[in-house]
């Protein structure tokens, strides 16, 4: 990819393109996490049981995973501009018809339709990437996936429209939001500069078949993994932790989401950093030092909760729990940020494809953890046993890129 100075591309347009991506990602997110504040109120209503609850609140996040691949692919073949602002008027479509629906299917059916809104992650993955010479694209990349603290948005704001409005009243602002967002974005934005040369060439989109060929790599999916770990594993913890603080270590409902909270946002915005950072040092020893201090933390969050005078002397308190948890966010969000790193350099023919993959198989793990949590405290009664799956998940992780660069740093001999 050519730098920044050769390729002919302003600052000022590269900078428009990603900051205002960046926006649009966050309404986007936003949208994508509706049904933690809707739902409550759409359970009640319904009366919908824990498993309908669940299949609700997931749905989106699912559909939105799965979705990323495809979307990733149609950016690199019709361009970013395009499937990114067809996208959000296709998420507002979904929202607004759910304001309207009055039954579980069509609940489930608007929440599988505005989950194209989380897929809109590889679109923007696609279409910043081009704008950015290799030594700014981590950076670049990891401002617009700090887009992730729409989550916030809609934790914070959702719940004041609602009690003001209704539930219903919530999706019609956010649809509207995404519409308007859509327009800022088709209006003040230009196709990405892979997209105008392949234009500029008349070449034709290659097969879907080809688009996908890179996905043959094993290298992919363990970038994959990385991502599995380091945004699924997040998404999972911030959906577990108030049910964690509060069984657990007695917490408030409200102490215990303010906590969650406090941890979702820093996490989301450090990955701004870990962008930075992945640019100076390298993706690579980000990663090291996200395993390494992952597996850690991890072993440590796995150890018996004090629970009082009779606790062992390895069992962890409620403060060290906070404290090493927050560690293990920060370094989980500068992993993710840094598995974004490597995907423009190793593949820079193929972003749509392979970031849409990793992407996915990283929702997939906001989707999947929460369960196999679930299942785990139920078949072994421990807690903490979600930590340990993650130190496993870890454990994996780190060895297999031990051994893949070892692999790749030996000498070949004829």
């Amino acid at each position: 990819m050519k730098d920044g100075s050769s390729n002919g591309i302003p600052a000022k347009e590269a900078s428009q393109a990603l900051w205002v991506s960046t926006a649009a990602f966050t309404i986007c997110f936003a949208v994508w996490t509706i049904f933690a504040i809707i739902g409550v109120r759409i359970k009640q209503e319904l009366g919908l049981n824990e498993a309908q609850f669940g299949l609700l609140v997931g749905t989106p996040i699912l559909s939105g995973s799965l979705s990323r691949i495809l979307l990733g692919v149609w950016t690199t073949r019709y361009g970013g501009r395009v499937v990114y602002t067809a996208t959000m008027l296709a998420a507002a479509l979904a929202t607004f018809l759910l304001a309207y629906a009055t039954t579980f299917p069509q609940m489930l059916l608007a929440g599988f339709c505005l989950g194209l809104a989380g897929g809109s992650f590889a679109v923007g993955v696609a279409y910043v990437s081009p704008f950015f010479p290799p030594e700014k694209q981590g950076t670049a990349l990891g401002i617009f996936g700090a887009g992730n603290v729409g989550a916030a948005l809609t934790k914070f704001l959702a719940p004041l429209v609602l009690v003001a409005y209704g539930w219903q009243a919530v999706a019609e602002v956010w649809a509207a939001a995404l519409v308007l967002m859509a327009l800022v974005f088709w209006f003040t934005t230009t196709d990405d500069p892979a997209f105008r040369e392949r234009r500029l060439r008349k070449e034709q989109p290659r097969s879907f078949l080809l688009e996908f060929a890179p996905l043959k790599d094993l290298q992919v999916w363990r970038f994959s993994l990385y991502y599995f770990f380091s945004f699924g594993g997040f998404v999972a913890l911030s959906l577990w932790l108030p049910r964690y603080l509060v069984g657990v270590y007695g917490f408030g409902l409200e102490s215990a989401g303010m906590l969650a909270a406090a941890y979702s946002i820093p996490g989301s915005i450090f990955r701004a950093y870990g962008g930075a950072l992945s640019d100076r040092i390298g993706a690579r020893k980000v990663m090291y030092m996200t395993l390494a201090v992952a597996s850690a933390a991890t072993l440590i969050l796995s150890l018996p909760p004090a629970m009082g005078p009779q606790s062992g002397p390895l069992a962890i308190s409620s403060t060290a729990f906070v404290i090493v948890l927050f560690v293990l966010g920060f370094f989980m969000s500068l992993g993710k940020a840094a598995v974004y790193k490597h995907i423009p350099a190793y593949y820079p023919a193929s972003i749509g494809a392979v970031g849409g993959v990793v992407g996915m198989m990283g929702g997939l793990g906001g989707f999947v953890l929460p369960i196999a949590f679930g299942l785990l405290k139920d078949l072994t009664g421990l807690w903490s046993s979600c930590f340990m799956l993650l130190f496993l998940i870890v454990a994996v992780s780190l060895v297999w890129m031990h051994l893949s660069i070892r692999q790749m740093q030996r000498p070949a001999f004829a």
